[in-house]
């Protein structure tokens, strides 16, 4: 994120939304199919971990991170279908975030198996299960450095 779309999200943290910065998922989550509108919330102390917020609920969110820095040959291939409904031209369009799982006494995971696809230009995202997702695991370990 540059700085000001990180001003933005810092918005959004005090409740100050715009349009503009509203993340749309039309589908919602898996388990959270009515929460449709969200933020994403960057913190440089918690880098590269990210908070995507629900609205709607707004003590609610996801941890995530961008699943190329866990994996970084990550290549989710994506049906037509998704790439139309999210309307990417080409894969720049696209930006890629994945929920991470913290279980108590566990590694944390990071689930590749449904990545969250949003449209950079649309703000319009969507969980998608790629393609070839036999090759990626839903509690795939977060390495620890």
């Amino acid at each position: 994120m540059n700085s000001s779309e990180l001003m933005e999200a810092q918005c959004a943290q005090t409740g100050a939304h715009t349009p503009n910065e509203v993340i749309r998922l039309p589908y919602g989550l898996l388990g959270f199919e009515s929460v449709k509108n969200y933020v994403l919330l960057t913190n440089p102390d918690e880098a590269p971990f990210m908070w995507l917020q629900m609205l709607e609920e707004a003590k609610r969110s996801f941890l995530v991170v961008a699943p190329s820095l866990v994996v970084p040959d990550y290549q989710p291939d994506f049906g037509d279908s998704d790439v139309e409904f999210l309307e990417l031209t080409s894969p720049a369009d696209g930006f890629l975030i994945s929920i991470v799982t913290l279980r108590p006494h566990s590694q944390a995971t990071v689930n590749l198996k449904g990545p969250i696809v949003i449209n950079r230009r649309t703000l319009i995202g969507k969980q998608v299960i790629p393609n070839n997702a036999a090759g990626y695991s839903l509690r795939h370990p977060l390495p620890v450095s």
